[in-house]
């Protein structure tokens, strides 16, 4: 069928239906004997853009060590350089007493966040948490898969809220959360990781006013995308510090963000911000296990970027590396995919990621289908909890890494195979 023939699939006979698929599968099998070898598997940034800060690796210069009367050079300093954190609390809406600068990874700060309360409790704990044996954790689907290894890993049951245009159904989270045996929450407040969408003003409000059974319940609020826009402007960061101080729950968040997308993945530094006693407890934990950060590469960042709005002219730059890398993949899915009703697909603002929604049953087979024409994707149902999207429906592009020209050659791929497993299924449907 040519493409000014195209109509939802739902109205093809199956004759047409017969025709189109033996199209599709003759242009699979051409694709498929070319062995392309392309990757869309994580949100990784691309050659290009870590060219970015490849100044950084001689920062800070020979004879350079000191942040105001600290020698970075030696022990000491859990809280990080001042200077850093300075930069980074204006980007994050918070104080810079109310956030730590750390090593690289803000996964290992979410670790020990979880670990930390599990042995010790929190703040707020009337016991540590691995007393009690029957603990749950809500987590927003689709979501960010490396979250809920973490959970899964502690032992906590996760409790999937779909997310809805403005975030995550509410009326459900505060229904979760009056259980005490609930403890928390996974939350990637700006375009969150895979849809891109970012929490409405007033989700976030409730999420901090709203009332809980235990109460050491917390929120680990994912920055991780605050200043990654593909547009102009940036997003607004909310307060949600204060805006749980002001509704009588103080400690509900920890938030965290680190500078792994925006400098070096495997060099950068990660943040954690939360009240002041919720950062004490943090320190008294994390000083058993390190006498410090390293701060010769906070210091490094600081020469780097000089100040926030050094941040946000460098994640200009990045924009203007991978925003057409967003725009070629929605190009290559409403070329193939447009007019058939198979599929729908995000147009995220920020972020790293684009959410494939494809006809309910098919995404495994998808997945499958794109990895034998040579494209590997993030396996299907790795958004949820357990590896399990009860729908079969979601697929997380990643378009960063690869080439401009590879992203639209590899997401091209992964439009041809929704449309076979979508047409192979309406057949199965009509009795073939």
């Amino acid at each position: 069928m040519s493409s000014t023939e195209r109509r939802p699939l739902s109205e093809l006979t199956e004759a047409e239906l017969e025709t189109l698929e033996n199209e599709l599968a003759a242009e699979y099998e051409t694709i498929a004997a070319k062995g392309l070898g392309l990757d869309l598997t994580r949100g990784k940034p691309s050659a290009a853009q870590l060219d970015l800060s490849e100044r950084l690796l001689g920062l800070p210069e020979p004879g350079d060590h000191m942040a105001g009367k600290t020698d970075v050079r030696n022990y000491g300093g859990i809280q990080g350089l001042p200077e850093l954190r300075a930069i980074f609390a204006e980007l994050l809406d918070v104080r810079p007493e109310q956030l730590y600068a750390e090593d690289n990874a803000s996964l290992s700060v979410m670790y020990d966040l979880i670990s930390f309360a599990l042995l010790c409790g929190t703040t707020d704990s009337p016991r540590p948490w691995i007393e009690d044996q029957d603990r749950k954790w809500i987590c927003l689907v689709p979501g960010y898969d490396r979250h809920f290894a973490v959970t899964e890993k502690f032992g906590f049951e996760m409790l999937p809220v779909e997310m809805g245009p403005e975030g995550p159904d509410m009326d459900e989270v505060e229904r979760l959360a009056a259980d005490p045996s609930v403890k928390g929450m996974w939350a990637v407040p700006i375009y969150s990781n895979p849809t891109g969408l970012t929490l409405s003003d007033h989700v976030v409000e409730r999420l901090a006013k709203m009332e809980t059974g235990a109460p050491d319940f917390r929120v680990i609020w994912d920055n991780a995308y605050a200043v990654h826009t593909l547009v102009e402007d940036f997003p607004k960061v909310p307060g949600v510090l204060e805006a749980a101080a002001s509704a009588g729950h103080p400690n509900r968040f920890w938030q965290v963000a680190s500078t792994s997308k925006i400098t070096f993945a495997g060099a950068g530094v990660a943040f954690l911000a939360a009240q002041e006693g919720e950062l004490a407890w943090y320190g008294k934990n994390a000083g058993v296990r390190t006498i410090g950060p390293n701060k010769v590469n906070q210091l490094a960042h600081v020469r780097f970027f000089g100040d926030a709005e050094g941040v946000r002219q460098h994640m200009q730059a990045h924009r203007e590396i991978i925003a057409p890398k967003f725009a070629a993949s929605r190009e290559a899915l409403e070329s193939r995919l447009g007019g058939y009703e198979v599929a729908s697909w995000t147009d995220p603002e920020g972020g790293y990621f684009i959410d494939l929604s494809v006809v309910d049953g098919t995404a495994s087979e998808v997945v499958s289908l794109t990895a034998g024409a040579g494209v590997a994707l993030t396996p299907a149902g790795a958004a949820y909890p357990y590896g399990k999207d009860p729908h079969d429906r979601h697929i997380r592009l990643a378009p960063t890494m690869p080439p401009l020209e590879e992203v639209t050659e590899a997401i091209e791929v992964v439009a041809l195979c929704t449309l076979l497993a979508a047409v192979r299924r309406a057949q199965a449907g009509k009795g073939k």
